[in-house]
């Protein structure tokens, strides 16, 4: 929390910003662009809100959440099946990225790369990350570059966190769409594509603790060239959550100024390493519209996405519940189709509050893209 003083300042901030916010909403006949320009200018927003706990209260952000939420729904839903297979120059989802990060090493047969995804990050809540490392100040000249790209829907781990590491859409991993088990494998796949051996990359998951230089000496050799590593310490925050988006927000920055995160940037950076850090999929506040009585047939459970073997079992469910949106499997598996939760509902016990993940708002879909260097590198 703030002092009182401080509180008075940010809530003048907010309340600059809510115009500001207001003037930049993208148009529906809008550019991929203007929403990534546009998601973190609200996720600015959410972030100086929540800093102040759920005591401070602005009328005007619920009307502006729930605008933001129809305009940007109705357009993902016109618009998503065109961002899949543009150039990945500029990056516009997360399986763009690795094909991003692959011109480096054909353009420089010296160049080391490391992804770093922390599962589960939030725009807003890089935005919290952000003002820790500035804090932190561990590396003066550390610059750090910030964009944003879009995940893949629905918003599950499995889906686009190996979508990130495949640098394929998840129509290509049907096999695995339901778990994590073969991202390594689809990690080190992608790169051999390009010309490197499995000796060239390396991949770690389940980091965010610990003695950095050791979590990383077990895993690098002196030919590691390439380097996938998952945080899923924000993710563990996120499904242990029962104080809502405030609470995420400590519990992040409290997380981060433990200094897991500014060491391991800094020891990448040390050993020549180009770093990117990028997310899989952000998180929502939402309140539960009750859990479809639904016996085996969904083949995933999720608080706001159930997945079905066709679209008759979907529709059969999606009738009971208003609050749902039949989603178009657009670059997803056959007998693959998600039933997502609309606007901030999700399917869980009626009024429970979670923070979740899997359907299609702008704080699940848009994720943080972001590029650390040194100055004078």
């Amino acid at each position: 929390m703030v002092n009182d003083e401080k509180a008075d300042d940010i809530a003048g901030r907010i309340n600059g910003l809510i115009h500001a916010v207001q003037e930049a909403l993208p148009s529906e006949d809008c550019r991929y662009g203007d929403w990534l320009t546009f998601a973190r200018k609200w996720a600015g927003l959410q972030q100086l809100v929540e800093s102040l706990g759920p005591d401070q209260t602005f009328a005007e952000i619920d009307g502006l959440s729930t605008e933001i939420s129809l305009r940007f729904d109705h357009w993902l839903q016109l618009h998503y099946a065109s961002l899949i297979n543009l150039p990945p120059m500029l990056p516009a989802m997360v399986h763009h990225v690795p094909r991003h990060l692959a011109r480096n090493i054909e353009d420089d047969p010296d160049a080391l790369v490391a992804l770093v995804i922390v599962d589960g990050l939030s725009l807003s809540q890089w935005c919290s990350v952000r003002s820790v490392l500035q804090e932190q100040a561990v590396d003066k000249h550390l610059v750090i570059r910030e964009s944003a790209v879009f995940a893949w829907v629905p918003t599950l781990t499995s889906v686009s966190r190996q979508a990130l590491f495949a640098g394929s859409p998840p129509f290509y991993f049907p096999s695995s769409i339901g778990s994590t088990a073969k991202e390594s494998n689809l990690w080190r796949k992608f790169w051999e594509s390009i010309g490197l051996s499995r000796l060239e990359v390396a991949y770690q998951k389940g980091l965010g603790d610990g003695d950095v230089v050791q979590v990383l000496d077990d895993i690098l050799s002196p030919r590691s060239r390439v380097l996938g590593l998952v945080i899923d310490k924000v993710d563990k925050i996120m499904h242990g959550m029962q104080l809502g988006a405030t609470g995420m927000h400590n519990q992040v920055k409290q997380w981060c100024r433990e200094g897991f995160l500014s060491s391991l940037l800094a020891h990448l950076l040390n050993n020549g390493y180009q770093v990117w850090l990028t997310s899989d999929h952000g998180n929502l506040e939402c309140v539960g519209v009750g859990s479809p009585l639904e016996g085996s047939i969904a083949e995933t459970r999720g608080e706001r996405v159930r997945i079905y073997p066709t679209r008759e079992l979907r529709s059969s469910i999606s009738e009971q519940f208003p609050a749902s949106l039949e989603w178009e499997p657009v670059g997803l598996p056959p007998n693959y189709f998600p039933l997502l939760a609309k606007d901030h509902s999700a399917f869980i016990q009626e009024q429970k509050k979670i923070v979740g993940h899997g359907g299609i708002s702008i704080e699940e879909v848009i994720v943080p893209l972001i590029k650390f260097e040194r100055r004078g590198k």
